[in-house]
Formats: C-alpha cells, structure tokens, sequence
C-alpha cells in the first residue's frame, strides 16, 4: 500500500499493528490487549483524517494510485460478465476510453467510461485516461446502441482532461465532445454518470451528461486542475492549495452549487483503503437510480435532463 504525505500517522500505525501480529505467531506472548487497543486507535484516526480533508487533499486522494479505476469497478459489479466493444467505426480503437454491455444483477447495462493505467506500460497504453476524438464518438456509439436496445446507461468518469495534442485538434476533439453533450440530452433511455476519481473539464462532460451525475466523496470535478490554475494566475505550481481551495471543486461544493445531484459516501479511509466495501456501495447506488429512473416515462426524461443542465449556471433575483 502506498501512502500519501498526510496518510503517514496511517502507516506508522499500522506497522504498528502488523509487528504485534509477528510477535504474536513468533511468540506465546498474549497482545490481544494491545490489538485491541490499536485498532481502536486507527479507526478514530481514519476518522479523523478522512473527515477533515481540505480539498487539495482530496485531489490528491482522486488520484491516488491504489484507487480503484473504472475497469475494477465493471468486474466487481459485474463479477467478470462484462464484454467490451471497440472502436469508432471511423479512426480507430481509443484505448484511453472503454465501453461494453454487463450485467448487475440480471440487469443489462451499457458502460462507459475513461481508463487510467497502473504501471507506465498501461498509461502509455491508455494514454494516462485521456481521450482522442475516436473515443467520445465510440462512447456515441455505444450510447445509441443502449438506446436502441432500451437499456440504461452508467458513464463512471476518471480524467485530467481530453488529450489536448495536435491530432486530436485535427480529428476535431472540440465537435466530438460538443456532440456527445447534444446527443447525450436527448437520448431516451437512463442515464447515470459517476464521478470516480478525476474530473476534468471537457473530457469529463464529454460522457458526464446525464439524468443523475454523483460524485464519490474524495474526488474533484473543475473546469480546470489546481496545477494548471495555479500556473495560469501565479505563474507557478506552488499555489495548487490555494488554487483547489478557490476552484470550489469537491463533492460538496459541486452538490451545493446545484452542479451535481448527489455525492456517493466512500468507507472511512477511501476507496483505495477498502475497495470492496466501495464495490457494494456503488452496486447498491446505481441500481437504485436506475430503478427510479425506469419509472419516468422516455419523453419525461429527456425533458427533465434538458431542464436540468439549462437551469445550471442561472441566478434567480
């Protein structure tokens, strides 16, 4: 397990505990007392420091490299029964973006969503999550193959942005995700898009349009990255804390703004810290939402989507 800068006093005591349970297989010695003791101490610790994040550590616990990314999620909630479809029809196959059928119990569901990767093979391969223009219009087309099989849709959303390269500007990286925004308003069946880790600008809203759009507590959703901000207005990356502190940009701010609709609870101690726990949390919250959203009728939904998004932004005297 790796370890965050303010997630130190977290290891120390674990090894803590670790080094009791050595000396007690090693030993007869009786530390039960002790355990006790320390395992109580890291439960009101993980409390602790889980409940009073600032949102810059948030940032960094969205990006941290143990927490689980979207393809994690599709095979625990699918529990291996997912089948995965490639391609644009027109460029090529976008490694950086996934998207196929699974099941959740006995439930289809089209997924969609961005990939990151875990060694610098994979995040080569996967572009660091960062999609191309074929990736937004293989997520269009499978969102409108969803459509025509009446099935809902899930988007779980995980990227520091679409891939701002030169090919990408000339493959019209701009029109693909505008379009998906259009088409993603008007399409008739549920759709719930998640914010699992990263949020970034663009290339989040490019699959982030949808009739319910929910943050898990420790991530971020911005127009812009607290580095980049900070680079922008004071010409360096050392003001990133205050930069994430000004964006408004966790769950909390993005629910109290009228931006999201809900926030996901992680487990004390993140995602990363016990991902099966997130496993069941998330299963449970997205068959809850698309049983509710099974009982609004197609012409509501789209109406209702469409309200939702115009409404966003508008102040009211």
């Amino acid at each position: 397990m790796e370890y965050l800068e303010f997630e130190k006093p977290i290891q120390e005591l674990i090894q803590q505990i670790e080094k009791a349970k050595e000396l007690s297989n090693e030993s007869e010695v009786d530390v039960s007392p002790t355990l006790k003791n320390l395992e109580k101490k890291l439960e009101k610790l993980l409390k602790n420091i889980y409940t009073n994040l600032s949102p810059w550590q948030r940032v960094q616990l969205s990006r941290h490299p143990e927490r689980p990314y979207t393809l994690d999620y599709i095979e625990a909630l699918t529990k291996g029964d997912f089948v995965e479809l490639h391609g644009d029809r027109s460029v090529k196959d976008d490694k950086a973006m996934i998207g196929g059928w699974g099941t959740i119990d006995n439930k289809s569901v089209m997924f969609i969503g961005q990939q990151k990767g875990r060694n610098t093979k994979q995040r080569q391969k996967r572009n660091f999550g960062m999609s191309n223009p074929e990736g937004y219009r293989k997520a269009l087309r499978l969102m409108r193959m969803a459509e025509k099989f009446e099935k809902p849709i899930v988007c779980l959303i995980d990227t520091p942005g679409a891939f701002p390269g030169l090919e990408a500007e000339e493959r019209g990286q701009g029109e693909a995700i505008a379009r998906n925004i259009f088409e993603m308003l008007q399409l008739k069946v549920p759709i719930i898009c998640i914010i699992i880790g990263e949020g970034a600008s663009g290339g989040a809203l490019g699959i982030g349009v949808g009739d319910k759009v929910l943050m898990l507590e420790n991530t971020w959703y911005s127009v812009i990255s607290p580095e980049n901000c900070s680079t922008i207005l004071w010409r360096s990356w050392d003001y990133k804390e205050q930069a994430a502190e000004a964006l408004k940009l966790t769950a909390n701010d993005m629910l109290q703004n009228r931006l999201v609709d809900g926030i996901i609870k992680e487990p004390i101690g993140g995602a990363h810290f016990f991902p099966e726990k997130m496993y069941r949390i998330l299963k449970k919250e997205i068959l809850k939402n698309i049983r509710d959203l099974e009982d609004v009728s197609k012409n509501e939904l789209v109406k209702q989507r469409i309200n939702k998004f115009s409404n966003m932004g508008v102040i009211k005297n």
